[in-house]
């Protein structure tokens, strides 16, 4: 469907000027209510942006402020582990020291306790050598009274044996010794 120009030129005739048409006020009434109502919702969106901006700014400064207590600590943390390491260190050197002085006071009172039973050993070989001399020196002693007494019983008369055996006795204190 077409519209012919003659139409379209007695259309716009008959109704008048512009501002005469319910349309135009319309359109006015609109653009001023928007004008009206667009202030203050601007003023009011503006405001909610920078209110949330301030938000958004001050959670900014508390992060930062966060990762800079973090840092800290993290920082506190790392010192406090090399003191804990150097102090470990000091503690396993200090051990193994004392483990040295220990071993080496241990091995002196072994060898000095060693010693001590070597000598005693050593002494308890020589008294019982020297018992075992007594002995074998008493038994002599005995051995030879008793050959001797035989010897004389036989082979002596009874006054040459006397004589002997008086002789025998006095000499006995000094052969003794």
């Amino acid at each position: 469907m077409m519209i012919s120009p003659a139409y379209a030129a007695t259309a716009g005739a008959a109704h008048g000027p512009f501002y005469s048409e319910p349309e135009f006020w319309l359109l006015v009434a609109f653009v001023i209510f928007v004008g009206l109502i667009a202030k203050p919702a601007w003023r009011k969106v503006t405001a909610g942006l920078d209110g949330r901006a301030a938000d958004i700014a001050a959670e900014l400064d508390e992060a930062r402020q966060l990762r800079e207590e973090a840092q800290a600590t993290l920082a506190s943390y790392q010192r406090k582990q090399r003191d804990a390491e150097k102090e470990a260190e000091q503690i396993l050197v200090h051990a193994q020291e004392q483990a040295t002085r220990l071993t080496q006071a241990a091995e002196k009172s072994l060898a000095d306790t060693l010693k001590r039973h070597e000598a005693l050993t050593v002494e308890k070989i020589a008294q019982a050598q020297a018992r075992a001399v007594e002995e074998v020196k008493a038994e002599a002693v005995e051995i030879a009274l008793a050959a001797t007494r035989r010897l004389l019983e036989e082979r002596l008369d009874e006054a040459k044996g006397d004589a002997l055996i008086e002789d025998a006795i006095r000499e006995l204190p000094a052969k003794l010794q």
